[in-house]
């Protein structure tokens, strides 16, 4: 019986630093070995310069820069071998490829074969396709090396199972959506049984613009059996040990680690995203506008948890409408969360670009073109706070709002990043009461109380908009299952409702794409996912 001691290398990289993560994979590697006797370390898709790259692979000098980095790992004397991902040019082709080092040398290739191109994903504008399997000797053991959505297709697996393979390696860079890691954990099982081989999975984790990766990564027996997982949302290094007698590889029991229930998983997606956002783009810290209300008192809490306190600070930006309870709320969870907290009101700026526009103005009815300018008035305040202190703003609308344009350009869409971009109003509420249940950092009466912008007198969303509950039903249909107006009317929503719905979505596209970066945590965020043309004569009803 001949053994192999794996190490999945679950990194957090930076896309376009191919100095830095070759020297991450060079130290990574090292401390595989002498940490857990790793003979083989296996890093994600696309290690060397990151996933997505995106236009980057277009560079000329990417592949220079790829080559250089792979002569380095060749040359840096590693005690064990590794699997890594980058991109290389073949005869004038560019492929995704894996290449597996040992004793200094490139030993074997493997191009990616099935090249995603939806949702998120656009491949096929960078890539070709391979059309070979990889299988290669490894201590004994017939192993096929593959690389993420490989392995959700049949016809990889078949043929390495085909070629002799009694053992899968696939690494990737497989961006996180709610419900992804059941998703993977039950594909990869089958896809273990129906090649009868153990299947071992390495994921990236960390955020990437809207993409969050949750890593996560495992491995599963030929009978698809769990047998060794790794936490999600943290780097981690994972060993898996993997037998093989009489032509057949198994797995050692090894450490698994507890999947996240759902709100948990998407909270911590929700706060990777802004951490690694801030930091890779070298922010200082965050600046948001804290209202009193649910959606900025949950992005504070967010903020909190990905940077510290230190490094967050909430602004109170009162007017004539804003009610005492949104104060009090507002000072008591900076208080709690022990952020720096400022009250600067509006009044004064409000009335100096009303004089301005005064003369515009003459003759006309007050409207919501008031209410915009003092949203306008808090961004302008924002956003000067951001540029004196090297802090970026954190816009605080949620996708509820954005879908249906409940929101002010220039206004309070102003900021570089939004937690809540891909989060319905719904499950704004469920993640408010999540986070207190860890420990009570939001206000009960900013849950409870019903939402309101307090752009004018009395005002509550609902003078606006159909209820919470009803509408983020009606956008689930419409924007993520893609449901005709007509289809959700058939499935009991009131046909006027629907319609103004489905009409306030489709004419505000021009605001989402203004709108700022946010994480994704659904298969039909706005931005990669959704990209609908601004100008267009399309009718919804059916």
């Amino acid at each position: 019986m001949s053994t192999l001691q794996l190490v999945l290398a679950q990194i957090n990289s930076l896309v376009g630093d191919i100095p830095g993560n070759t020297a991450q994979v060079i130290d990574v590697t090292r401390r595989a070995y002498r940490d857990f006797g790793a003979e083989l370390v296996l890093f994600p898709e696309l290690t060397l310069c990151g996933y997505p790259p995106e236009d980057l692979l277009l560079r000329p000098s990417m592949q220079r820069r790829v080559d250089a980095a792979l002569a380095q790992l060749m040359a840096a004397e590693l005690p064990c071998a590794i699997l890594v991902g980058y991109p290389r040019v073949v005869a004038g082709k560019v492929f995704n490829m894996a290449g597996l080092i040992v004793d200094g040398r490139l030993s074997a290739e493997y191009a990616k074969q099935k090249l995603p191109n939806y949702q998120v994903f656009d491949e096929l504008r960078y890539f070709v396709p391979g059309d070979k399997p990889c299988v290669v000797d490894i201590k004994g053991i017939p192993t096929a090396i593959s690389i993420c959505e490989d392995i959700w297709h049949p016809e990889p697996v078949a043929q390495a199972a085909a070629a002799g393979a009694k053992l899968m390696l696939n690494i990737n860079a497989s961006p996180f959506h709610r419900g992804k890691a059941q998703q993977r954990l039950e594909l990869l099982a089958g896809q273990a049984r129906a090649g009868d081989m153990p299947v071992v999975y390495v994921n990236w984790v960390g955020g990437q613009d809207e993409l969050v990766f949750d890593g996560g990564s495992f491995a599963v027996d030929a009978q698809g059996k769990l047998c060794a997982r790794a936490p999600e949302y943290v780097e981690k290094l994972l060993p898996v040990s993997v037998t093989y007698e009489n032509g057949k590889a198994a797995l050692k029991p090894g450490e698994i680690t507890p999947a996240l229930e759902d709100l948990a998983s998407v909270y911590q997606a929700l706060v990777l995203g802004v951490r690694d956002y801030v930091n890779k783009n070298g922010f200082n810290g965050v600046v948001l506008g804290l209202s009193g209300g649910i959606d900025s008192a949950l992005t504070l809490a967010i903020a909190v948890d990905a940077l510290g306190p230190e490094r967050v600070e909430a602004v109170m930006m009162p007017f004539r409408y804003t009610s005492d309870l949104s104060k009090n709320d507002a000072a008591e969870q900076a208080r709690r969360l022990g952020i720096h907290y400022r009250v600067i009101s509006i009044e004064p700026v409000f009335d100096a670009f009303s004089q301005a526009l005064a003369d515009e103005f003459a003759g006309t009815e007050r409207d919501t073109t008031e209410e915009n300018l003092q949203a306008r008035s808090r961004g302008v305040l924002l956003m000067a706070i951001s540029n004196k202190k090297g802090a970026m703003v954190l816009t605080t609308g949620n996708k509820s709002e954005l879908a249906v344009g409940y929101a002010t350009l220039y206004g309070d869409m102003v900021g570089g990043y939004n937690a809540l971009k891909d989060v319905p109003k719904t499950l704004v509420f469920q993640l408010a009461r999540y986070r207190n249940s860890i420990s009570e950092v939001i206000p009960e009466t900013a849950i409870t109380r019903p939402p309101s912008a307090e752009l004018a007198p009395g005002q509550v969303d609902s003078d606006s908009l159909p209820p919470y509950e009803i509408l983020d039903q009606i956008l689930n249909l419409y924007i993520e299952r893609d449901y005709s107006a007509e289809d959700i009317i058939r499935q009991g929503f009131e046909r006027n409702t629907v319609e103004r719905v489905v009409r306030l979505v489709d004419r505000n596209e021009y605001k989402r794409r203004q709108a700022a970066v946010g994480v994704r945590i659904s298969e039909r965020g706005f931005g990669r996912d959704r990209r609908y043309p601004i100008t267009n004569g399309w009718k919804a009803g059916e």
